[in-house]
C-alpha cells in the first residue's frame, strides 16, 4: 500500500469518526496510532508512547495554560463580568445600538482578562442577552452579537490560543500576545459596523414596533461600580503593561493575573469554599482537556510527518512558491474550513508540522501568521457545526442555536474578509507592537 493511499484511507477514518460524535482528542489518538503501526510496525509506538507524551506535556511554557485558566475562572465567579455589564447598561440610558456597541466593547474587555472564549460567551450570554432583547433586538441578533464579542477572547491576548500556537511553533508567546492588540481592537469596530448594519435594516423593516423600551436603570452601588471598574483595569494592565515592558514572562503573567484575579475576587467578597473549589475543578477540567489533545495531536502529527505529507505539501506548492500571497490565501481557506469542523486547539496541535515549514519557505512571519490563525479560530467558534461560543450562548439563554447562526454567520464572513485582507496588504498591523518590546 502507497502512503498516498493510506493517508487517504487514515483521513476517511478520521473524518468518519468525527461526524460519529467521538471526541477529538481519541480521533487523533486512534488515527495517530493506526496510522504509525502501519508505517513503521507495533515496535516504534510502543517505544513512542513510553516517553513522547510526557515530554511534551512536562513543559514549562505550558503551564500558561492553566494559569490563564484559573485566572478566567476567578474572573467569572467574581461577579467582574456581572458589574461591568451594569455599568454599560447604565451608561447606555437604555439606547439600542449605544447598549450594543458597549457590549461588544465589554466582550474585548473580558477577552482581555479571560483568555477562554466559552467563558466569556457563557458569562456574558447570561447577563448581555435579556437586557439586549429588553432593547428590542431579536433573539438570534441578540445571540450572534454577544457570540462574537465573547469570540474576541480567542485573539485578544491573554489567548489559549495563541499559546498553543506558540508552544507548536517555538514562537515568542509575548510577542504573539502584543502582535495581536490591534487586530483585535479592528475585529471590534468590524463587529460594532456589522451590528449598526443588522439594527438599522431591522427598524427600516419593522417601522411599527420601536426598537427602544421604557429604560429601567440598574440598582447598583457606587462604591461597588468604582471598585468593579478599577480591578478590571488593574488586571488587564497588569497583564499586558508585565509583559511588554518585560517585566515578567507570559507564564509569569498567567501566575500575577490569577494572584490579582483572586484578590479583586477577595475584595468583592466572592470567595468561598464553594468558589474555590469550582474554580480549581473547571480548571483541571479544561487543562486535562487541552493537554489531552495535545498528547493525542502530538500522535497524530507523528504520523503525518512520517508520512512525509509536509514535503509532499511543499513540493505540490512549489509551483506556487513565486506566489506568496496565494498560498497565504488558501491557507486561510483551509484553515477557516478547519476551524468550522474540530476544536481549536486540536487543529493547530495538528496542523502545525505541516504548515510552518511552508510558511518559513515563503519567508511568511511567524508572529504574523499566529495573529491570523488565532483570528481563523475566531471565525470557527461563530460557525457550524463547531461554533462553541454560538453553543455557549445558546446554551445559557435557551435561544436556538440556529437562530443564532444565522446572523453570527454574516459576521464571520465580514470579520474574515477585511481583517484577513487588511493583514494581507499591511502586514505592520501585527508586526509593528512586537517590533517595539
Amino acid at each position: 500500500m502507497s502512503i498516498e493511499t493510506l493517508f487517504i484511507i487514515m483521513f476517511i477514518l478520521l473524518l468518519f469518526l468525527l461526524f460519529a460524535g467521538m471526541y477529538i482528542h481519541s480521533i487523533l489518538l486512534t488515527v495517530g496510532i493506526l496510522g504509525l503501526i502501519l508505517l513503521e510496525g507495533p515496535g516504534y509506538i510502543t517505544g513512542f508512547l513510553q516517553s513522547d507524551p510526557f515530554i511534551r506535556t512536562a513543559s514549562y511554557s505550558l503551564t500558561t495554560v492553566p494559569l490563564f485558566v484559573l485566572m478566567a475562572q476567578f474572573i467569572v465567579r467574581s461577579g467582574i463580568v456581572e458589574d461591568l455589564y451594569n455599568i454599560v447598561y447604565n451608561l447606555s440610558r437604555g439606547k439600542s445600538s449605544i447598549l450594543g456597541v458597549l457590549t461588544i466593547l465589554a466582550g474585548g474587555l473580558m477577552g482581555a482578562v479571560s483568555g477562554s472564549s466559552n467563558a466569556s460567551a457563557g458569562a456574558m450570554g447570561q447577563v448581555a442577552v435579556p437586557q439586549l432583547l429588553k432593547r428590542g433586538y431579536g433573539e438570534g441578533m441578540a445571540g450572534a452579537t454577544v457570540a462574537a464579542a465573547g469570540s474576541l477572547s480567542a485573539v485578544i491576548p491573554p489567548s489559549i490560543i495563541l499559546i498553543l500556537w506558540g508552544v507548536a511553533t517555538e514562537t515568542p508567546i509575548g510577542q504573539l500576545f502584543i502582535a495581536s492588540i490591534i487586530p483585535g481592537l479592528i475585529i471590534m469596530v468590524i463587529i460594532i459596523a456589522v451590528m449598526l448594519v443588522f439594527l438599522s435594516n431591522k427598524s427600516k423593516s419593522d417601522k411599527t414596533e420601536s426598537l427602544e423600551a421604557p429604560f429601567e436603570k440598574e440598582h447598583v452601588s457606587l462604591s461597588r461600580t468604582i471598585v468593579a471598574a478599577i480591578l478590571t483595569g488593574l488586571i488587564v494592565f497588569t497583564v499586558f503593561y508585565g509583559i511588554f515592558a518585560g517585566l515578567f514572562t507570559p507564564t509569569e503573567a498567567g501566575a500575577v493575573g490569577a494572584l490579582v484575579s483572586f484578590l479583586a475576587a477577595l475584595i468583592l467578597r466572592k470567595v468561598s469554599v464553594n468558589f474555590l473549589s469550582r474554580s480549581f475543578a473547571d480548571t483541571v477540567k479544561l487543562t486535562a482537556m487541552i493537554l489531552m489533545i495535545m498528547i493525542s495531536a502530538q500522535i497524530f502529527g507523528r504520523f503525518v510527518s512520517i508520512s512525509l505529507l509536509p514535503r509532499k505539501v511543499i513540493e505540490l506548492l512549489s509551483t506556487l512558491i513565486e506566489y506568496p500571497v496565494l498560498i497565504l490565501i488558501i491557507l486561510c481557506i483551509l484553515y477557516f474550513v478547519l476551524f468550522m469542523l474540530i476544536e481549536g486547539a486540536a487543529v493547530i496541535i495538528m496542523t502545525a508540522p505541516i504548515v510552518l515549514p511552508l510558511i518559513l519557505e515563503i519567508g511568511t512571519d511567524k508572529i504574523w501568521f499566529g495573529v491570523v490563525v488565532g483570528i481563523l479560530c475566531t471565525l470557527g467558534l461563530l460557525t457550524p457545526p463547531v461554533g462553541l461560543s454560538v453553543y455557549s450562548v445558546a446554551g445559557v439563554t435557551g435561544i436556538s442555536s440556529e437562530k443564532i447562526f444565522r446572523y453570527a454567520l454574516p459576521y464571520a464572513v465580514v470579520i474574515g474578509v477585511v481583517i484577513i485582507g487588511l493583514l494581507i496588504m499591511f502586514p505592520g498591523i501585527a508586526t509593528f507592537l512586537p517590533s517595539q518590546m
